[in-house]
């Protein structure tokens, strides 16, 4: 049924501006939210595709990647459509407009779309209100940032730990979006110690008050050296951070346009999303995967748009995955394509669960170039 309509709904989608078409696909979901439409809506998971982790039980390993919901207005609805887990945001602390229109641009012919948004959100205030009135209890992802002014931007994350410490399930310190001037200047080794010691120091502080510690995942880019990644590997593992998320879009246009992208569009600024990005995030991942300890797992996400992509990311690594532009091509119906496709390809490949599959082609995807 979920495949059904979201396939009608597609031409129409397109027709339009892609920022007023992602506008009333919220408009939508919330409308489908508050009406209890989408109530069950997707049926059980095979148990198969459980996955533990963080002290957390996500009934499938498929999540809906930051950037869709930025204000937290419909993470039930996402559940409620078979996902997961969603994750929200991104959310500065005071509101702010992002950069100015048009802003997102669709590369149809390569299933692609380059966005230039620069962390446009109505602040923390704002979304906290909208996430202390929902009524599921999905598991919920918040990812936090800084405003584009902000004179010390790790305190803006620190502000953002404090704020949601109590509704987050987990949360994601986005260092690597390339819309907002100078924030993937946090990556480097001596801005991302006092970043993520700033922020596990505020994890900490919580946990009297909410009685768990929050898990904490930090999410790169996808245009590092290896050199950066054994940098963030050791960060990680001494601020005692939970997990890593690979990746955010790309700034990098080299190799790319020798894929495949032909769009007008492909020269416009911003970051690249959807299947062109699926090789680099997959090597990135894979490189990452073998500098971090087995107990940190990696979140997945960049050019997946079929069940084959999505357990690709898991051979290479990824203990969860996270899809978007790929919903923009295929469709709400991919939600469960790819859940009934992990089933299959884990009959084929003689696994008994999702986990089983997790790392069995690191060392292969590892070795890829990235052009």
């Amino acid at each position: 049924m979920i495949g059904a309509l979201s396939a009608l709904a597609r031409p129409v989608f397109g027709a339009i501006d892609p920022e007023r078409a992602h506008d009333l696909a919220i408009s939508s979901l919330k409308l489908a939210q508050t009406t209890g439409v989408l109530r069950c809506a997707a049926g059980g998971d095979d148990p198969r595709l459980a996955v533990g982790l963080f002290d957390l039980a996500f009934p499938n390993p498929l999540g809906m990647a930051a950037g869709f919901d930025k204000h937290g207005e419909v993470p039930d609805a996402l559940v409620a459509l078979g996902f997961g887990f969603a994750e929200i945001g991104t959310v500065a602390p005071r509101p702010q407009l992002g950069n100015p229109r048009p802003r997102v641009f669709r590369l149809a012919g390569d299933r692609a779309v380059i966005n230039r948004y620069g962390f446009n959100t109505q602040g923390h205030d704002a979304v906290r209100a909208h996430l202390e009135a929902r009524r599921g209890h999905g598991i919920l992802g918040v990812n936090i940032g800084a405003n584009k002014d902000a004179s010390d931007r790790a305190a803006d994350y620190v502000a953002g730990v404090d704020c949601f410490a109590g509704i987050a399930d987990y949360f994601t310190v986005n260092i690597s979006s390339p819309n907002t001037p100078g924030l993937r200047d946090l990556q480097h080794e001596q801005a991302l110690e006092d970043l993520l010691s700033r922020v596990s120091a505020a994890r900490d502080r919580q946990v009297d008050r909410i009685g768990r510690p929050v898990p904490l995942l930090l999410k790169i880019a996808p245009d590092l050296e290896d050199t950066d990644l054994d940098g963030i590997a050791g960060a990680v593992t001494r601020h005692r951070f939970d997990g890593v998320i690979v990746s955010n879009t790309t700034l990098s246009r080299v190799g790319l346009c020798r894929a495949g992208i032909s769009d007008r569009h492909a020269s416009e600024a911003g970051g690249l999303s959807g299947r062109p990005l699926f090789r680099r995030s997959t090597v990135v991942l894979a490189r990452l995967r073998r500098r971090l300890a087995p107990e940190i797992p990696i979140v997945g996400v960049g050019g997946i748009d079929s069940a084959e992509t999505a357990y690709e990311k898991i051979r290479a690594g990824a203990a969860l995955v996270q899809v978007y532009t790929g919903l923009v091509y295929e469709g709400l119906g991919l939600v469960g394509d790819i859940k009934r496709g992990l089933v299959r390809q884990l009959d084929r490949d003689g696994f008994g669960a999702i986990g089983d599959a997790v790392g069995t082609a690191t060392e292969d995807w590892a070795r890829e170039r990235i052009e």
